[in-house]
């Protein structure tokens, strides 16, 4: 099945330049975490259950991590590259939990362009609204390859 969408394809690697940077608010919602938990069936109760949380380090419910990873990979498909653009390594430390209904801002730089092996490496820094950092990530990415009839007209 194919569907027909705009042909829009994110920048190539000629296109991008170290520097280039993106900034992403989002905010956690409830709809995100069940559609998450439901779809991989994690019922981890860190996750959800606020009973159990109450008895942990965490004091609540946490974001699972993976969600988070989620929000960077989905950024760099829409925007930085965007789209047609491939995760090829990625590499992420959580400093801190990031909690339930959190608003958190992304900031993403191309911190290196290789030519020779066709990626980019971006650098990920999140904080909540309190400016603490939650996350430090770095990505490499293949961004999507000029096509042959791109070439051709």
């Amino acid at each position: 099945m194919q569907i027909n969408r705009s042909k829009r394809l994110g920048k190539t690697l000629e296109e991008i330049e170290e520097g280039d940077s993106l900034s992403l608010t989002e905010s956690i919602e409830d709809s995100q975490l069940l559609l998450y938990l439901g779809l991989t069936n994690d019922a981890n109760p860190l996750y959800i259950q606020h009973d159990y949380a109450q008895d942990t380090e965490y004091q609540r419910p946490i974001v699972p991590s993976v969600m988070l990873m989620g929000i960077i990979t989905s950024a760099i498909s829409k925007h930085l590259p965007g789209p047609g653009s491939h995760v090829v390594n990625f590499s992420v430390n959580f400093i801190e939990p990031v909690y339930h209904y959190e608003t958190l801002t992304f900031e993403f730089e191309v911190i290196k362009v290789d030519k020779m092996k066709d990626v980019v490496t971006i650098s990920v820094e999140a904080v909540n609204v309190e400016d603490s950092r939650v996350l430090d990530a770095v990505v490499m990415v293949q961004p999507p390859a000029k096509k042959v009839s791109d070439e051709l007209e």
